[in-house]
């Protein structure tokens, strides 16, 4: 059962305020602030604003972390306090941390190297030796609430947030009573915007409101952002027995791999994946004993490429008809966040069932003709019976990965 939410998102600093955000339509994706981007190709991004470390990181750890565990430890937090769950007040091994990562801390890694090729390498700071590392957020998760049970890192990219979510749910059924989940990344410095950039697949529109247009017969490329959500996932009994306040259960997931030959760039930038990401729905709903005509809502992985938008809605299609399901990509107000989307969009399907609300796609008017799906833009859909959403989310390199999440008592 999912009984705490936490979100650093480019439209909303703490859960609420982002999904408030979302359900006006309101988008994060603006100009680079973070550096200057005047002498790159593509200058947009999500940043996550207002966001002052020294509200949420004691300083002793300011001088230890990176911006991306900063974030991690503040959304970490706002779900235990949503849950109302104390690690404390539990067995000393019944709780761990499971989060995604996929660029670990890119920023403090650059600092370091700058200052190793320019004043020597006794200027690196000893925190470098795990500032950078992608398993870090877990760890210092881990430390700060005393979360000494099986803990982990799933590394898929934009595909790690559900599968994190996956593993944490593996956890609860071994014994865990509590799992801290999802994921959260950000790379907004010159060396990670290389690796952006470096990757394929960025939009280098200048306008932020065309830049980002899922299933768009426009659609030329995504936009990067920061950010992303962790939640809490607790055993159901030990959730009851307390009293818990839940959002929804995690009934179903599976993932799949796309295989790339000779080099495909398209598939390494996930633009080829989808075959694959329709078995992982489908192996989702398996998981969860449910057949396509019980899903109420999709939370699309939403590439932002003609390509790769024209293979999910062939998978969609393929599972419910055309225009068979409503659709939405409210990580078209944020830009694609790697390990964080994934987690997000978990986030916002829990929400969406919460208020029977599904939030809209911005920037798409309406879907390509080769994309024949239901899609939901403009304004939250409401009026209509939500218990089961299905998330899928891809990942660079051909991971696809697909989480099916109900409401209490569905």
């Amino acid at each position: 059962m999912f009984t705490g939410i936490g979100v650093a998102a480019p439209n909303g600093l703490g859960a609420e305020a982002w999904w408030a955000a979302v359900l006006r339509g309101e988008s994060g994706i603006r100009p680079l602030t973070r550096f200057d981007a005047s002498s790159y190709p593509a200058r947009l991004a999500g940043e996550v604003p207002g966001f002052v470390d020294e509200d949420h990181v004691p300083n002793r750890l300011l001088q230890q972390t990176d911006r991306v565990t900063r974030l991690s430890l503040a959304a970490a937090k706002e779900a235990l306090d949503d849950a109302g769950a104390d690690p404390a007040d539990l067995p000393e091994y019944a709780a761990g941390v499971v989060t995604a990562n996929s660029a670990g801390g890119f920023e403090f890694g650059q600092r370091e190297l700058q200052a190793l090729w320019s004043r020597g390498g006794r200027h690196v700071s000893a925190y470098q030796s795990f500032a950078w590392f992608y398993a870090v957020n877990s760890g210092q998760i881990s430390i700060r609430h005393g979360l000494r049970g099986a803990s982990g890192v799933l590394v898929s990219e934009q595909a790690g947030g559900l599968d994190a979510a996956a593993h944490a749910r593996r956890q609860i059924r071994k014994g865990a009573h509590l799992v801290v989940t999802g994921g959260i990344d950000s790379a907004l410095c010159p060396w990670g915007w290389a690796a952006h950039l470096a990757g394929g697949g960025l939009s280098t529109a200048e306008d932020p409101a065309r830049a980002y247009l899922p299933f768009d017969r426009d659609a030329n490329g995504y936009v990067p952002g920061e950010g992303g959500a962790h939640l809490v996932l607790e055993d159901a009994g030990a959730a009851c027995r307390r009293g818990a306040r839940v959002y929804g259960t995690l009934a179903g997931h599976a993932a799949a791999f796309d295989a790339f030959e000779n080099g495909d760039r398209a598939s390494v930038a996930g633009a080829g994946g989808g075959c694959r990401l329709g078995a992982a729905a489908a192996g989702a709903l398996a998981d969860a004993g449910l057949e396509p005509a019980d899903v109420d809502v999709v939370f699309a992985d939403a590439a932002g490429s003609r390509a790769a938008d024209r293979r999910e809605a062939e998978a969609l299609t393929a599972l419910f008809g055309e225009r068979g399901v409503p659709v939405t990509a409210p990580k078209s107000m944020t830009g694609r966040l790697l390990a964080g989307g994934g987690a997000l969009d978990l986030a916002a399907a829990l929400l969406a069932l919460r208020d029977q609300a599904v939030p809209p796609t911005t920037g798409t008017a309406e879907p390509a003709d080769d994309c024949p799906l239901d899609l939901v833009t403009g304004v939250p859909r409401t009026g209509i019976r939500l218990r089961t959403a299905l998330v899928l989310a891809r990942g660079r390199g051909g991971f696809n990965s697909a989480a099916v999440v109900r409401a209490p008592g569905a």
